[in-house]
């Protein structure tokens, strides 16, 4: 496993991430009609989200500058202290920072390195986490190595990783972001044993969260069952109360009810998980990405 990477001033997590690339209901519907409110919310929950931005394109017309400002609502509603995106090209993420507000910064690297390729950014609400180490790793057979992908994948994936101190609880946790290969089942099944490997290799003392796009559906593929065997738990089933199922990926066409989650929010036993959601705000029949945003509020 990676040794965490000591990281102590905002301002330099910022530099750093660039170099190396930086109590309210969960129900959707609650969601859409919350008004945005730039306040920190009290209380010990955690809100937290997975959300696949589809990167960036020009092609209409689902445009990146149609669906941006979608974006900036739907976020600026669901204040999230922690949210993993997937797909996030460099110029994407830096656009997403903006439209969070001076609140929030971010953590990722291009998974070819650098600024190249999409991101598995990491952006959190600065009010309330602090990152302590973060780390990057390639779902490879040489995880160490920038850019690797071994397994025969159709594109190269990775997983950032943060080690954050919860400024209200004085307590440490994890949040792992990751994406899983689109192409390849034997691809995801080695990366979901690699990211189990690595899970268990981390302070087991400490409260953990994975967000991701999985690219396939919970409780119907050996993917789903090997993270779960590894000893974490879908936020969606233990929730106490949950919003409305919809296939996550949605591609621009009309939601699908009770249709296959393939993004998730996983967490370690022991967590209570007072709500999840997916999101499905839109404005005007414009939905800000190709995928519905999950979400779950958290006290860890």
């Amino acid at each position: 496993m990676p040794t965490d990477t000591r990281v102590t001033r905002r301002s330099g997590l910022r530099t750093a991430a660039a170099a190396a690339a930086v109590t309210v209901p969960l129900l959707a519907t609650a969601l859409a009609a919350a008004p945005a409110r730039a306040v920190e919310r009290p209380g010990r929950r955690l809100e937290v989200m997975s959300f696949n931005l589809r990167y960036a394109g020009t092609n209409p017309p689902n445009t990146w500058a149609d669906r941006r400002p979608v974006m900036r609502e739907l976020l600026r509603r669901a204040r999230p202290h922690v949210v993993g995106t997937q797909e996030g090209l460099y110029q994407q993420v830096q656009d997403i920072a903006r439209d969070l507000g001076p609140h929030y910064a971010w953590l990722g690297t291009g998974r070819a390195g650098g600024s190249r390729d999409e991101f598995m950014t990491v952006f959190y609400d600065t009010r309330r986490l602090l990152p302590v180490g973060y780390d990057h790793f390639w779902l490879s057979d040489t995880p160490d190595v920038i850019g690797s992908n071994t397994w025969g994948g159709g594109s190269i994936r990775m997983v950032t990783w943060v080690r954050f101190l919860d400024r209200r609880t004085d307590g440490e946790l994890y949040v792992l972001n990751t994406h899983l290969d689109n192409a390849s089942q034997y691809a995801r099944t080695r990366a979901a044993h690699l990211i189990a490997d690595r899970v268990t290799a981390l302070d087991r003392s400490l409260p953990l969260i994975v967000t991701g796009d999985f690219n396939v559906a919970a409780h119907k593929n050996p993917v789903y069952d090997t993270l779960l065997n590894a000893g974490l738990v879908d936020t969606w089933d233990a929730a106490d109360e949950r919003s409305k199922q919809y296939a996550t990926f949605h591609g621009y066409k009309p939601l699908v009810p009770d249709g296959d989650r393939i993004d998730w929010i996983l967490v370690k036993p022991g967590t209570r998980v007072h709500a999840a959601a997916i999101n499905t705000f839109s404005v005007g029949g414009q939905f800000p990405s190709d995928h519905l945003p999950v979400q779950a509020s958290l006290t860890l």
